[in-house]
């Protein structure tokens, strides 16, 4: 079976579309660039994310709401802070009102117009 590769920069531009006070989960990245088994994949291209913050990977959680990593987990505290100051509450280490805060309307077309820094 042939090995399908991730557009890392089409995955970038999907998640600026991602406003501020809103979240998205790996697996939605995943399945918004063409790729819905590929949430793991997701999180290796946000551990590497060259342009942060203006590309808010902070902003990528797991599906049931708690936190995921942020730079391999050393800086998950810089995560909560980036979130909570963006109107996110974390309790527990998950989201509170994940539903509410879920952003899905990604746009492929969208990204063909989109740049990166």
């Amino acid at each position: 079976m042939k090995k399908r590769i991730i557009d890392k920069n089409k995955v970038y531009k999907l998640l600026k579309q991602v406003p501020k006070g809103k979240i998205t989960t790996y697996k939605g990245l995943a399945e918004a660039v063409g790729h819905p088994n590929a949430a793991r994949a997701i999180g290796a291209i946000m551990r590497v994310n060259p342009y942060a913050p203006i590309v808010p990977c902070h902003r990528v959680v797991y599906s049931d709401g708690s936190l995921g990593g942020f730079s391999g987990m050393e800086r998950i505290g810089e995560k909560v802070k980036f979130l909570n100051s963006e109107g996110i509450l974390i309790n527990d280490g998950k989201i509170v009102h994940f539903k509410e805060h879920l952003f899905k309307n990604f746009s492929l077309r969208a990204t063909e117009k989109e740049t990166l820094p």
